[in-house]
């Protein structure tokens, strides 16, 4: 399976895993649910398997459905009224959780059209490294809160822009057992 692959595998996989356990669901009862055999359901949950992409989007359909409900209104609350550019993204697909008013009028975009989406498009170079080198780094090894901080370059785009900076981010554990990176940066001198 090459690296993208198995890392996708494993982000679904870890997701599922938690959705199920969190909600007390037996692994046959979601098999069920979702349409294939208790074996196949773990081979996905241990990230040894992706799903065809018709049971993809059916998994995506019912982890957003309950992922949008579970997000913390405190930390939401917070986000949404600190008065420096910050945001919050899906640890799995860099979808858009959440933004400070500040981050906001960085953005040419309306923002709200972009909840729940990915942003992995407006990425850097520098950006998408750091997210495949994060296994490496352990960052999925059990501990909820790390951080880690890196530079990147701009990404030139007039919508979503990202400025030469430092970006930190910040994993944060979620109520309903997903992981966010909080998203700040320092602009470089």
């Amino acid at each position: 399976m090459r690296m993208e692959l198995q890392s996708d595998a494993q982000g679904l996989g870890r997701r599922l895993r938690r959705f199920r356990v969190l909600r007390q669901i037996k692994q046959a009862s979601l098999a069920a649910d979702l349409g294939v055999s208790q074996g196949m359901l773990s081979r996905w949950e241990s990230g040894v398997h992706l799903p065809s992409p018709q049971a993809l989007v059916r998994i995506e359909a019912m982890l957003a459905q309950h992922e949008s409900l579970g997000m913390d209104s405190s930390l939401r609350r917070l986000i949404e009224s600190a008065p420096f550019p910050v945001h919050l993204v899906s640890e799995h697909r860099l979808a858009l959780l959440t933004l400070s008013p500040a981050r906001q009028a960085e953005w040419r975009i309306d923002a709200s059209a972009w909840f729940g989406r990915s942003l992995q498009g407006f990425a850097t170079p520098e950006i998408l490294d750091t997210e495949r080198r994060l296994q490496a780094l352990g960052w999925f090894e059990g501990k909820p809160s790390q951080a880690v901080r890196f530079a990147t370059s701009g990404n030139a785009n007039a919508d979503i822009p990202i400025l030469p900076s430092t970006v930190l981010w910040e994993r944060i554990g979620l109520a309903d057992g997903r992981t966010g990176l909080l998203v700040s940066n320092e602009a470089l001198v």
